[in-house]
């Protein structure tokens, strides 16, 4: 590196003397060649051997936190969520493998340093010093705006504000659509957007000034040493040697005080990184000998004296427990909420901390987790687990489980894949096929925690005859079974109550009854909510015994409260989710499976080829053409500025020396420094306008990106996975505003540099024309055959990215299953395979672009040696100042090439985000929100009568009709109740009356006034609905009652009282600014759907649909909801579609649906007498 200079030197030398021989000025050229050559080779094998090294670290690692995440033991596993150890192997590896590949930059960079300035001090003396005061004055000025933009992170703030209010928009999407509210909700992300540019407007501003006192750096440093140099003696003499020499050596300067500040940061954010890994590593695992295995199969299972916690601070959850399981009985645990029956099994299974006694179990176990744990894998994955398919066990197993009903609906039976976390199940199937799971496994000891709970009671009793119980399928094997069905206990070898933790009573059914302890109480109770619980019976025509018990008593967490209500939707009737859509399944749409695939749909999307010219286009155009034009112009005045500066210093070297003195130095030394500071400003503008141009950009492009979401049907919603648009919303956007830009500034820079750099050589030695051309050509077939490839394979390795991160989320999770099946090292296996994959298209990657640079750099060094000898050629007509100028500028070709194939790269892949923000522009729309002058009155509907005209409607294009020709008319006032099986078709008709869905023929008139004809929120705002899951947002109380504060407080306050919410909300501290979290999760679920009833309250409307609104609510409350509606609602029209067909035995009239049809519709008592399908309905639910 060092050498090329000294040469230089050697060659300005030949060239003055006009005595040489020309072989010299041959050689000189051609050892230039050689020495960069050799320059280029080196550290690029260098920079390969470090990345692969980097690789090999960042493999390492990761294997070693995916190994830690299935032994870390509980205590330790709740200080860290899923998403912080999937940073860990997503950022801080990355962040080990940056820090590997840079590292030696810490102590190579100051050495470089001291050897240019060592070298300068041998041409210029003691002048050298003033380039050393330089570089010392430009370092803390960089740091000082780094530390200022590191305060301007407030940028964050507001994007994860935004982002997260995203999330509850995607989440919430029906209901917004619902109550026409999504301006409101456009404003709010719009404002936040706002904040955020604000703050990246300033932190660029200031990144501006930084790049330009960099890239003006070695015009300062020049100008201060040869400003000292010529000031100190009048005998110093600059000439072409001097000047020449000292330009290239401050270029090189260039690269290891960029590479500096940059290595340590990379250094800096390294330790960070390794502390928190080491902080993950070292935390505490569960310990081996827990649980003693005795390989045998025969003998008990036995707990001696056994004292648990679930860490080692904690409280012990168990106290004293000694169990003796003979082998092949069934055991029942039962006991109140957090009485630890779970931890009892998973004391069994290790999983807890042991304080003393002993554990031993024989044989292999199988465990049935409380809350299903599935993969994003086919359901036949899920049940084989790993073993291989018996066929005729296989399906002795589906049928015992339940299962085969539930594979005849889903698409492709047990081939159908499964979305992430079972997004496409309900909880029952859940809970099935976690059963399914473990009753596969031949295992010698069962535990099975609740998994009743989630099935409805005859599935229930099916399992139990089928699998569980004493005739079925595991009668041989030893179970354990924690339930909450009492009806399941007589056929228990032994029983186990527990109460805080320790085993109260012990014994079979008989025996324990006899003792009037506990356990007879317990079962009294039972009995007497099995009395109430008639009055709760839904008639869902699937005779479902959901008891009250089951509901209240769910143990541990919430959770499991959510999948039951989950549940009650599904078995009820779900709004449009899994079963409408998937009953009728046609041949052809077979392959079409995984509708709802998180992951998966995105990794399909991965676009081939270049990028399209329209996306530049479409950028640009964004932008405007009146800013772009400017740009252009400021670009090249810079490289003007910068070619005139470099072509004055070659006269200056060129001008004849007169008595040991040159004339004019004060007005060569101004003209010089007026030059480079021109150019510095230009530098700071043009920077400055392309930051602003990328924020121009992407606020237009995140805007039409928020617009086209928000106006997207609803069937758009359910088919496209949030974390795909939640993807756009983040990191395409964040590469919108930053990555963009940045790589336009380099490009654009650098672009003009290289034309700066032809200019030269061609003035020095126009013959030089000649050999740029083809070595131009040449260059750009190159350059087009890399960055396509690059491009495709930057798509590939984003989509193997993918895997890992969904492999590792559900093996954080369901860690506990996966130990007791004993498959860690599968699993291991299995993780090691998706990072091997995902590195077979990134090691491609880094090796292109090495082959890359060093094609490049040999062109590159083709233009030195060009120069060099064409200058040897005609070494008698051209001057020693223009040669150094040619030859010290084409040694930068190289530099400069690589950089403008870096920066277009980037720019080419950060594009393809404008592509894919883009995606959405082209989806179908809803019709529009408001209509231009359309006529209807303030007040309408005045009525409130509703009208279908042969309506149908249907779910997407290629379905059957959900409703099919409904024709019915409801007059004002009337209440009307809407029943049903599930998927007969009760909540299209709310559908269709919101136009969440269009009419697929027919028409519906509300007080006379067809609705297709007026926009959406003129139609949606005018109605109200109650819907059946209650959704809030985070923000205040307030705003998730009146998002655009049209009401008073009073009003309000109103609602709130007749809602029986007034009590809890003026108990709380901040009353109506009660701050909600994400989703409402601060408040329980009943009083969710309160606050829902709270809403409809404020609107008043004439009509208002009940969507099954009170599924999630306990009787006492069902029954205030209902009479407030009574009372409130008595001159509106009134529908509800109702599954306890109790509420709705006092309305006008009741509609029976059927398959789409209404099959019966009169009266409820004239219905009751027509002994016709609402007769059986009721006699079901115990109502006749």
């Amino acid at each position: 590196m060092f050498a090329i200079p000294q040469v230089l030197s050697l060659l300005l030398g030949f060239i003055r003397d006009p005595e040489a021989p020309q072989w010299k000025g041959y050689f000189y050229a051609t050892l230039m060649f050689l020495l960069s050559c050799l320059q280029s080779l080196f550290n690029h094998q260098y920079m390969y051997t470090c990345f692969t090294v980097g690789m090999r670290v960042k493999t390492a690692v990761m294997g070693l936190v995916y190994r830690k995440s299935l032994v870390i033991n509980s205590a330790a596993r709740r200080t860290c969520t899923v998403g912080e150890i999937v940073n860990l192997v997503s950022a801080d590896t990355q962040k080990l493998m940056d820090f590997v590949v840079y590292f030696n930059a810490v102590w190579l960079a100051p050495i470089e340093i001291g050897l240019c300035l060592f070298f300068l001090w041998q041409h210029l003396g003691p002048s050298a010093l003033a380039g050393i005061a330089t570089v010392i004055l430009i370092f803390p000025l960089n740091g000082f705006i780094a530390k200022k933009r590191s305060k301007l992170q407030v940028k964050m703030k507001f994007m994860d504000g935004r982002v997260r209010l995203m999330n509850e928009i995607l989440n919430g999407i029906k209901i917004l659509k619902f109550y026409a509210w999504e301006k409101a909700f456009l404003e709010q992300v719009l404002g936040y957007r706002e904040k955020e540019l604000k703050a990246l407007k300033k932190s660029q501003v200031l990144y501006s000034i930084s790049i330009a006192s960099f890239n003006s750096s070695s015009f300062l440093i020049a100008f201060a040493m040869f400003g000292v140099y010529v000031m100190l003696d009048e005998r110093n003499v600059l000439d072409a040697q001097k000047v020449f020499v000292s330009m290239a050596l401050i270029n090189i300067l260039k690269t290891p005080l960029s590479q500096l500040p940059f290595a340590i940061s990379t250094t800096m954010q390294a330790l960070v990184s390794l502390r928190r890994l080491g902080k993950y590593l070292c935390s505490e695992e569960l310990k081996v000998d827990s649980v003693s295995k005795a390989l045998s199969s025969s003998g008990k299972t036995v707990i001696h004296n056994g004292t648990f916690s679930w860490s080692k601070e904690g409280p012990p959850c168990l106290k004293r427990i000694s169990v003796r399981v003979p082998r092949g009985s069934l055991v029942a645990v039962v006991g109140h909420v957090g009485s630890g029956k779970s931890s009892l099994l998973s004391a069994m299974l290790g999983e807890t901390e042991k304080r003393s006694g002993q554990v031993t179990i024989k044989g292999s176990v199988a465990y049935v987790p409380q809350q299903a744990w599935i993969q994003n894998a086919t359901v036949q994955d899920n049940i084989l687990f790993g073993r291989e398919k018996l066929k005729t066990w296989y399906q002795r197993v589906l049928e015992a489980c339940a299962l085969l009903p539930d594979l005849d609906i889903l698409p492709a039976g047990d081939a159908t894949e499964i979305g992430e976390k079972g997004l496409n199940l309900s909880g029952g199937q859940k809970q099935r096929v976690s059963l399914a799971r473990a009753v596969y496994r031949k295992a010698d000891l069962y535990l099975l925690d609740d998994p009743l709970s989630a099935v409805d009671a005859h599935v229930g009793q099916h399992i139990f005859d089928k699998v569980i119980g004493p005739k079925g399928v595991l009668k041989d094997r030893t179970r354990i079974l924690v339930t909450h069905g009492m009806s399941f206990l007589p056929q228990a070898d032994l029983i186990l109550v527990l109460i805080d933790g320790e085993i109260t009573e012990s014994g079979s059914y008989q025996e324990l009854l006899s003792h009037h302890g506990a356990f007879a109480d317990f079962i009294h109770t039972f009995a007497s909510t099995e009395k109430k619980e008639s009055a709760i019976q839904r008639g869902t025509g699937t005779s479902t015994k959901i008891t009250c018990h089951n509901f209240c008593n769910n143990p541990q967490t919430a959770c499991t409260k959510q999948v039951f209500l989950f549940f009650l939707f599904f078995v009820g009737d779900t709004t449009n989710t899994n079963l409408q859509n998937m009953e009728p399944v046609s041949e052809n749409d077979q392959d079409q499976v995984p509708e709802d695939l998180g992951k998966l749909t995105e990794a399909d999307k991965a676009h081939t080829g270049r990028v399209k010219l329209d996306m530049y286009k479409k950028y640009f155009k964004t932008i405007g053409l009146a800013i772009i034009i400017p740009i252009v112009f400021l670009y090249a005045f810079q490289q003007g500025a910068s070619l005139a500066y470099s072509y004055w210093l070659s006269m200056w070297a060129d001008d004849p020396v007169v008595n040991g003195t040159q004339t004019d130095r004060d007005l060569k030394l101004a003209v010089f420094g007026a030059l480079g500071f021109v150019q510095g400003i230009a530098i700071f503008g043009t920077t400055v306008a392309i930051s602003i141009c990328g924020i121009i950009a992407s606020r237009q492009l995140h805007m039409d990106l928020l617009v086209n979401v928000l106006r997207s049907p609803m069937a758009f919603f359910e088919s496209t996975p949030s974390g795909n648009l939640l993807n756009r919303f983040v990191k395409e956007i964040d590469a919108i505003d930053c990555m963009v830009p940045e790589g336009l500034k380099m490009m654009l820079s650098y672009v003009f540099k290289l034309v700066e750099v032809c200019i030269i050589v061609l003035i020095a030695t126009p013959i030089a024309a000649a050999i740029i051309l083809p070595l131009a050509f040449l260059y750009a077939f190159v350059q087009s055959f890399y960055v396509a490839t690059s491009c495709q394979l930057r798509r590939l390795e984003a989509v193997s990215r993918s895997p890992i991160y969904t492999h590792f989320n559900e093996t954080v999770q369901g860690a506990s299953v996966i130990r007791a099946f004993g498959e860690q090292s599968r699993f291991i296996m299995q993780a090691n395979e998706r990072v091997d994959f995902n590195q077979t298209s990134y090691f491609p990657r880094f090796v292109a672009t090495r082959w890359l640079a060093v094609n490049l750099e040999f062109v590159g060094n083709g233009v030195v040696l060009a120069a060099a000898v064409l200058s040897v050629i005609g070494k008698s007509t051209v001057s020693p100042g223009i040669v150094g100028l040619a030859v010290s500028h084409s040694l930068q070709v190289t530099g400069i090439l690589s950089w403008i194939v870096r920066s277009w790269t980037d720019v080419e892949n950060n594009i393809v985000s404008v592509e894919r923000v883009n995606e959405y522009a082209d989806t179908p729309k809803e019709a529009s929100w408001n209509t231009e002058g359309s006529a209807l009155p303030l007040a309408w509907p005045q009525s409130g009568t509703i009208e279908f005209q042969d309506y149908g409607l249907q779910y997407r294009k290629g379905l059957e009709l959900a409703l099919k020709g409904i024709t019915l008319q409801i007059q004002k006032r009337e209440k009307i109740g809407i029943v049903g099986r599930t998927g007969a078709g009760k909540s299209s008709l709310a559908l269709g009356i919101f136009r969440i869905l269009e009419a697929a023929k027919g028409r519906i008139f509300i007080d006379g006034v067809n609705i297709a004809e007026i926009g959406l929120h003129d139609l949606r705002s005018r109605i109200t609905i109650i819907p059946q899951d209650p959704v809030l947002f985070s923000g205040s109380l307030r705003m998730n009652l009146d998002p655009f504060d049209t009401y008073t407080d009073e009003e309000i306050w109103s609602s709130l009282e007749l809602a029986h919410l007034k009590d809890f909300v003026s108990n709380l501290p901040d009353k109506l600014n009660h701050e909600c979290s994400e989703g409402g999760e601060n408040l329980s679920l009943g009083q969710r759907q309160l606050v829902c009833l709270a809403r409809a309250l404020l609107r008043k409307t004439k009509i208002l649909v009940l969507d099954e609104a009170t599924a999630a609510v306990d009787l006492e409350t069902d029954t205030l909801i209902q009479s407030t509606i009574r009372t409130q609602f008595e001159d509106c029209t009134v529908l509800t579609i109702a599954h306890r067909l109790n509420t709705i035995m006092d309305y006008t009239r009741v509609i029976v649906m059927d398959r789409g049809y209404i099959s019966e519709m009169d009266s409820p008592a004239n219905l009751i007498t027509q002994r016709g399908q609402f007769y059986r309905m009721c006699r079901e639910a115990g109502l006749v």
